[in-house]
């Protein structure tokens, strides 16, 4: 449990989801197996709803871990869209590779190496959506660096903006909280961005980039 719901409603909201299929169930029980942090089922429709509402053909995920929102996200973009994974791990790029081939969408996504951040830079064009799920202190960095890569009109989704709470707390303001705290001060007063924040899981930041605020 994420600490941001009640585990009553949390329960409640995950007994609504409908089965994944077996790729995904497997994904899902190796996370648990092996504390991998991945995005979970409800936050994975969401990603999937958004990148369909934005007609997404051009998605960068900023830290993909064994690629699980990468397997909705790819999925969202349909057969002409292009996913781009990052992960630091090479074995987590091969796990990755190995059940999006099996979920039938590869040949939507580059599979890319190395600090999410710097693959950014040197990724040429614009994206319909950007995801961010980098390490904690990276934040406002990668903020700095995702915000002008977004088509108007396209989304900055960020995951563990709540951070189990701990943002709420004066008494936890480790590196990673006082970075996500920074975070999210600069993100729901940047001029190009619309912003909310969904307590679901961790905590879901959906930023839409225009050209009003309100």
């Amino acid at each position: 449990m994420s600490g941001i719901l009640e585990k009553p409603v949390e329960d409640y909201i995950n007994s609504l989801l409908p089965p994944r299929d077996r790729t995904m169930r497997e994904m899902e029980r190796y996370a648990v197996r092996h504390q991998v942090p991945i995005v979970g089922p409800a936050c994975g429709r969401v990603l999937f709803q958004l990148a369909r509402a934005v007609r997404a053909r051009r998605v960068f995920e900023m830290g993909s871990a064994i690629g699980y929102s990468t397997l909705w996200l790819a999925r969202a973009v349909g057969p002409g869209g292009t996913v781009f994974y990052t992960d630091s791990d090479p074995a987590n790029a091969a796990r990755a590779e190995k059940y999006l081939r099996r979920a039938g969408v590869l040949g939507r996504v580059r599979l890319l190496v190395g600090d999410a951040l710097a693959l950014l830079k040197t990724t040429r064009g614009a994206f319909d959506l950007i995801f961010n799920d980098v390490y904690k202190p990276s934040y406002p960095e990668a903020l700095a660096l995702a915000g002008p890569r977004i088509r108007p009109g396209g989304l900055f989704v960020t995951d563990n903006v709540l951070w189990s709470g701990r943002v709420a707390q004066n008494s936890q303001q480790d590196d990673s909280t006082r970075a996500i705290i920074k975070f999210n001060r600069l993100l729901h007063r940047a001029p190009q961005f619309v912003t909310t924040v969904i307590p679901l899981r961790d905590g879901l930041a959906v930023a839409l980039k225009t050209d009003s605020r309100l």
